[in-house]
């Protein structure tokens, strides 16, 4: 995703029947650089919906020029 490197991530809820999803941007500069990790309330039924979720929501936050606040 350009200059981003974005990592989805998954993860169960407390009680095992659903998931959550996250997700990381991390870029490097030559004078610095910029991390963030977003984590999301919405519990999904699968692992996959979780993910495909994070996925988009990394693709959004760094193809906009003013993303909107997660």
């Amino acid at each position: 995703m350009g200059p981003f490197v974005v990592s989805p991530s998954t993860h169960p809820t407390d009680c095992g029947r659903f998931f959550r999803a996250s997700f990381s941007v991390h870029r490097s500069q030559d004078n610095g650089s910029y991390s963030r990790v977003f984590r999301f309330d919405k519990a999904f039924a699968s692992r996959e919906a979780a993910r495909l979720f994070a996925v988009t929501q990394g693709w959004l936050q760094t193809s906009m020029a003013h993303p909107p606040a997660c």
